[in-house]
């Protein structure tokens, strides 16, 4: 009986900074993957994190970590793609568009030549308006083209919430849609603990639970980035374990809901741009995006969060006319 040798599951980093090198690290650890190439526009940057982390391999599982070219991005199940300038303290995520729109004009469609039967994963920000973008520049399938998103956003919903409510995060459904950024919308009307409606929780638990507490917590998770920057520069730890649970996702085909960023077409008359919502993960990378019974208000504030996205890309587009 003759088997077949699988093919070793590669996942290449393009952008090999604080999120791509973190990111990286996470990645060794975590066994998924049993080939790391990392690519950067600083070769010998690319070269000295994948000899720190081959040196990391002995304390893990094994796999072979390289840095190389975006040729070898050439079958990965998927691309990381964490390249471009970073946010500077006081600057939002649209105002570095331009810069890192030139960098993603010349890198995705090189990806897409190289590999183009993978799952491109943008980090980059501003990652909606980068994502819409890269699935210009790539000519790929818009299911496999796609952003983090809010992943990270929705994460510090969910703990936020659970220390008010002193409750596991894992134990919350919650959901931030629309921009990774400003206009982010928190989705109160479906958030659960347990299974349960929110309202419904805490009046179970004689928890006092109102506006206030709403607007303290959203106003927290929009600008928890700003707040992080501001201290230490960047942010990428956490970032970087929202990219391994969208990587595992794929991988392990599970199927996962997770608020990562997509093309969205008809969705309380929104069309044409890339923001977040519940969005099934597996193998294929977005499978479906979930239909939410969005209050009045939620619905209007996501469509006020997909108009400041396609007023950024018709800037962009009117720039290349």
């Amino acid at each position: 009986m003759i088997h077949s040798i699988p093919h070793p599951t590669r996942v290449a980093i393009v952008g090999a900074g604080n999120v791509g090198s973190t990111f990286g690290f996470a990645l060794v650890m975590s066994g998924l993957a049993s080939e790391i190439a990392l690519v950067d526009a600083d070769p010998r940057r690319a070269e000295g994190e994948a000899m720190d982390l081959t040196h990391a391999v002995p304390f893990s599982k094994p796999v072979q970590v390289w840095s190389g070219s975006i040729a070898d991005t050439a079958g990965a199940a998927i691309t990381v793609v964490s390249a471009g300038t970073g946010q500077k303290p006081g600057e939002s995520r649209l105002d570095l568009v331009r810069r890192n729109d030139q960098i993603f004009a010349s890198i995705i469609p090189a990806i897409a030549s190289a590999n183009p039967d993978g799952i491109i994963l943008v980090a980059t920000n501003p990652v909606d308006v980068l994502t819409r973008r890269s699935i210009g520049y790539s000519g790929l399938p818009s299911g496999r083209v796609f952003g983090s998103g809010t992943i990270l956003d929705t994460a510090r919903f969910r703990a936020l919430l659970a220390e008010r409510l002193r409750v596991d995060p894992r134990s919350i459904h919650a959901f931030i849609a629309g921009e990774h950024g400003d206009t982010e919308v928190p989705v109160w009307s479906s958030a659960a603990v347990g299974g349960m409606p929110l309202e419904e929780f805490c009046r179970s638990q004689a928890i006092a639970f109102g506006a206030a507490d709403e607007t303290r917590i959203y106003t927290a998770v929009r600008d928890a980035a700003y707040e992080i920057i501001d201290r230490k520069g960047a942010t990428y730890y956490a970032v970087a374990a929202g990219l391994m649970r969208i990587v595992e996702a794929i991988l392990r085909d599970q199927k996962t809901v997770l608020s990562v960023s997509s093309l969205i077409t008809d969705y309380y008359g929104i069309d044409d741009v890339c923001l977040s919502l519940p969005t099934i993960v597996g193998r294929g990378g977005v499978e479906s995006v979930l239909r939410l019974g969005l209050s009045a208000g939620e619905a209007s504030a996501l469509r006020r969060s997909a108009a400041v996205l396609r007023d950024t890309l018709e800037e962009l587009r009117a720039d290349a006319a």
